[in-house]
């Protein structure tokens, strides 16, 4: 195994003990090790299928099991289903065209590309790219351009960067062109470069004609930079980034273009600049698409919404896209924070019926709304009640319909469970489509005709199904298979609910015990935590045999816990408001009394052994429960944490603790929520962890905290990742040092010296 250079400054010392403490042995670890996602996630057979579809209402996905894997294709009509190549001939052609031997049913690929014509899939492997005959005849390695582009929806262009301007690729011919000429550095067009995320990607809409590209010039002139200094011998290399902060005078905006492709140039639409925000990302683009522009069917016009600085306001605006002529649509202003739904812009822009879906939280879930596109009246809402559309997937205009994921409507059920509705524009005849309970993972045809449905739970494994528009089922795909798993011991975690820091709200989430466990003993517990705002502790209500190392670690001899605290979304607004503008509040309080219920309601949970971790907003919140609960909490992990949001980009921090103000007398409202002006309290175990080249959460968070630990003459212990970036929480050697530190200050035993875990070597890079 590679192993990671690191640099460990420790500053506390192990306590002593009137004789040696327990140790643990590799064994230990290593059976803990069992647990691992690369361990057990394999030993399910037709567990996860994602259908990717095709023209016909066909789609394919990819099948595994003990026996390796398979590509299938299915036809939703019938519901029949056949392979998706012949295996055997493609391997034997792979074979001979890479002068390597592969098995048939282990294929080094795992997403296909088919030709137009059928005959024929691309996809990479043996670090190229192939194109082979379907009935495996033969296989050709092909060019692939390694560029960051944008397709046309006719396939036949790719819009991409070159020198902060844009520029097209006509595909079939390989011809450039260029679209912009002023494009310069910190005002380029289409750039995808501010603040944590950057790339070369081009973030820009095509019209559905192929002909147009809506995008923006994005100035960051004068805005203030990050920098990170690469770790090497001789001279670092120092990088450098526009990287607004709250409270920035200047930060990035963006002026709204739309481009002509067949006969290059520049409509510039007539207003001011906008922010460089989102109706519901931390970034323009959401799932990596541009959703808060939406152009006309006949390319005629743009809509687009116009976010605020501080996310309180919205305005929908139409734009034409030959004058750059832009017209006030509706606004909507919110004391706290506006968001479009959840992982999904759900606003949709109907020229054709003079229409707008509007979605909003006004009346504390989030609902949809019909306006009325030339007026920009209301005309009715369409969904009302308990419960909160998630996600609005398809719009029937013909039949007026609105098919739309959701969750907390259905009474007497977990309330993050997904399901499928149909409504009318109207509001009238709902219908739930999936009516399992379980939470739904839906993917629509194209036609809308169909829709392929896997459900699961935390502790039930998944079935697919095919079904038609009405939910009527057409075929079964697959059932999970969970002989293997069962058999190595595995058992399903534990889904909990406890009460909130009011005593009233229900809060939910899962436990991982010992599988084990003796009830008879005392466990010390580990609370995994992920705050918020934008998501929570738990994540996914799908099933998973694994959920990051939480039931390894308890098979070290842990009760492990995630709890989605108030201020967490998926349920209502207030709840998720619960603490907009003072971060600093974590939802700890509703973890402390949430592991205390625990413990009443469980005697083999020692409460007096309280432990904490977290990654990212987990590390921030981790040591923030250290220093807020020093008599609670005893040891704690804090890894990349945003422990002060003032040092952290500016979309961020001004969407939740608010814009900085600064306060009569000295500091600001952002006092409150910096980890390093508590940090004086801390009185336990406290492991600090950072990549030195983190470009999201850059590595000066944590050293404001150790400063202020050092001034304070309080031991802890700092773990530094050479140029390492922000995902480091599941690298072997982070995963071995998080055990050992909880076994050695929390569980009182020894941990084995040097344990290295046996993780599978990566794939290789694709081929280029």
């Amino acid at each position: 195994m590679h192993r990671v250079s690191i640099i460990v400054i420790a500053v506390c010392a192990i306590p002593a003990f009137a004789q040696a403490p327990p140790a643990l042995t590799s064994s230990d670890y290593a059976r803990a090790e069992k647990f691992m996602g690369y361990n057990v996630t394999p030993l399910v057979d037709h567990a996860s299928v994602r259908p990717n579809w095709l023209p016909g209402d066909r789609f394919w996905y990819r099948d595994t099991t003990s026996q390796g894997t398979q590509f299938l294709v299915v036809d939703a009509a019938s519901g029949a289903r056949t392979p998706a190549f012949d295996h055997s001939a493609l391997a034997a052609a792979l074979s001979t065209a890479a002068g390597t031997a592969f098995d048939s049913h282990r294929l080094p690929l795992t997403e296909i590309e088919f030709s137009d014509d059928r005959q024929s899939i691309s996809f990479n492997a043996a670090g190229k790219r192939w194109k082979c005959a379907r009935e495996g005849s033969e296989c050709v390695a092909v060019k692939s351009v390694a560029r960051a582009e944008a397709i046309s929806p006719d396939k036949k262009r790719a819009a991409f960067i070159r020198d902060y301007n844009l520029w097209v690729r006509d595909l079939a011919s390989a011809k450039e062109t260029q679209l912009t000429n002023d494009g310069v550095k910190d005002f380029g067009y289409a750039t995808d470069n501010a603040g944590w995320t950057h790339s070369d990607r081009p973030i820009v809409r095509w019209s559905p004609d192929s002909k147009k590209l809506a995008t923006y010039q994005q100035d960051q002139r004068n805005v203030g930079e990050m920098y990170l200094l690469e770790t090497r011998v001789g001279h670092p290399d120092l990088k450098a980034w526009k990287y607004p902060l709250p409270g920035d005078p200047v930060v990035t905006t963006i002026q709204r273009v739309i481009i002509d492709v067949d006969d290059p140039h520049v409509v510039r639409l007539q207003m001011p600049a906008d922010q460089h925000r989102s109706t519901l990302c931390d970034d323009l683009a959401c799932r990596g698409e541009w959703e808060d522009v939406q152009w006309s069917p006949d390319h005629a016009q743009v809509a687009f919404v116009s976010t605020s600085r501080d996310h309180k306001h919205e305005q929908l605006r139409v734009a034409d896209a030959s004058t750059g002529v832009v017209r006030d649509v509706l606004e909507e202003t919110v004391p706290t924070f506006f968001e479009s739904g959840n992982g999904r812009v759900n606003w949709r822009f109907l020229p054709e019926s003079n229409e707008i879906v509007w979605f909003s939280e006004r009346d504390n879930w989030g609902q949809l709304y019909l306006y009325d596109l030339a007026t920009g009246k209301l005309k009715n809402q369409i969904t009302s009640g308990e419960g909160n559309v998630t996600q609005l997937l398809r719009v029937d205009q013909k039949n007026r319909m609105l098919y739309f994921l959701a969750v907390g409507r259905e009474k007497s059920r977990d309330p993050y469970f997904v399901h499928l509705y149909r409504i009318g524009f109207d509001g009238t005849n709902l219908t739930l489509l999936t009516p399992e309970d379980a939470t739904h993972d839906v993917s629509l045809s194209p036609s809308g005709r169909y829709f392929v449905d896997s459900y699961s739970r935390p502790d039930v494994p998944p079935v697919t199904l095919l079904r038609d528009a009405d939910g009527k089922l057409v075929a079964n795909i697959e059932k999970a298979d969970l002989s293997r798993l069962i058999a190595m011991g595995w058992k399903p975690p534990q889904p909990i609910v406890v009460k909130g820091r009011d005593g009233v709200t229900d809060l939910y989430g899962l436990m991982f015990k010992p599988v084990n466990l003796d009830p008879s003993k005392k466990y010390p517990i580990v609370n995994q935590i992920y705050p918020g705002p934008q998501t929570g502790s738990v994540g996914s209500r799908n099933f998973s045999a694994a959920h990051g190392d939480a039931q390894a670690l308890a098979e070290l001899g842990f009760i492990v816990v995630e709890i989605d605290g108030m201020g967490t979304p998926w349920r209502s607004k207030k709840f998720h408001e619960a603490y907009f503008g003072d971060m600093g509040d974590n939802t700890l309080p509703d973890q402390v009394t949430g592991m205390r219920q625990l413990a009443q309601r469980y005697p083999w949970i020692d409460i007096d052994r309280a432990g904490i971790w977290g990654h990212s907003g987990g590390g921030y919140a981790a040591a923030d429960a250290m220093f807020r609960y020093p008599d609670f909490f005893k040891v704690g992990i804090s890894e990349a944490g945003n422990h002060d949001n003032r040092e952290y980009e500016d979309d961020w921090g001004e969407k939740w603790q608010g814009l900085l103000q600064p306060k009569a007398g000295g500091g600001d409202n952002y006092d409150s929520q910096a980890n390093q002006n508590i940090a004086k309290n801390l009185k336990g175990h406290l492991l600090l962890a950072h990549g030195t080249m983190d470009d999201n959460v850059p590595p000066a968070n944590t050293m404001l905290v150790v400063n202020e630990l050092i001034k304070a003459n309080k031991d802890f212990d700092l773990l530094l990742l050479p140029n390492r970036t922000h995902r480091f929480a599941n690298e072997p050697y982070m995963v071995r040092r998080r055990w050992d530190y909880f076994v050695r200050y929390l569980l009182g035993a020894e941990p084995p010296q040097g344990y290295e875990l046996q993780t599978p070597p990566p794939d290789p890079p694709p081929g280029l």
